[in-house]
């Protein structure tokens, strides 16, 4: 499993040049390290954290500025098992984050709280999909 942490310079370009005003939802799919990896100079660095630990606090630290920007977590799953896909690819962590807008996530990431909360997020992850979509009316139809 390749490790994905931080989004790449041209996916970044692409997620900035969709629509910017419309809902959107985040699909994330996130894989811990077993033992965190805090950069040497960061007060957690000797601690000896679980990737879960860092993920919590990456959490407690990132929720309120989520909420500021008038986001919130739409729906959260437990990983049983991969029907179809990769048989390597299992998940710690699923959850899909709604956002007013675009405008919204870009003020989150943007936040001096946020940027000091996503060092436990990378601290913890090993790897991670994060899946913008835009929400479309439900039907009883597939497609």
């Amino acid at each position: 499993m390749t490790g994905y942490i931080d989004p790449d310079r041209a996916q970044f370009d692409a997620f900035k040049g969709l629509d910017r005003d419309t809902p959107l939802n985040m699909v994330n799919l996130v894989k811990l390290r077993d033992k965190a990896a805090y950069p040497d100079d960061h007060a957690l660095a000797a601690k000896a954290l679980t990737g879960v630990q860092a993920y919590k606090n990456y959490g407690a630290e990132s929720g309120p500025v989520l909420a500021d920007v008038g986001g919130s977590i739409l729906w959260r799953g437990q990983f049983e098992a991969t029907l179809i896909g990769p048989s390597d690819e299992d998940w710690d962590v699923m959850f899909i984050a709604q956002y007013p807008n675009a405008h919204a996530f870009l003020q989150m990431i943007s936040d001096p709280r946020y940027k000091q909360a996503v060092v436990h997020r990378q601290a913890a992850v090993v790897t991670s999909r994060l899946i913008r979509s835009a929400p479309l009316p439900l039907t009883d139809e597939f497609a």
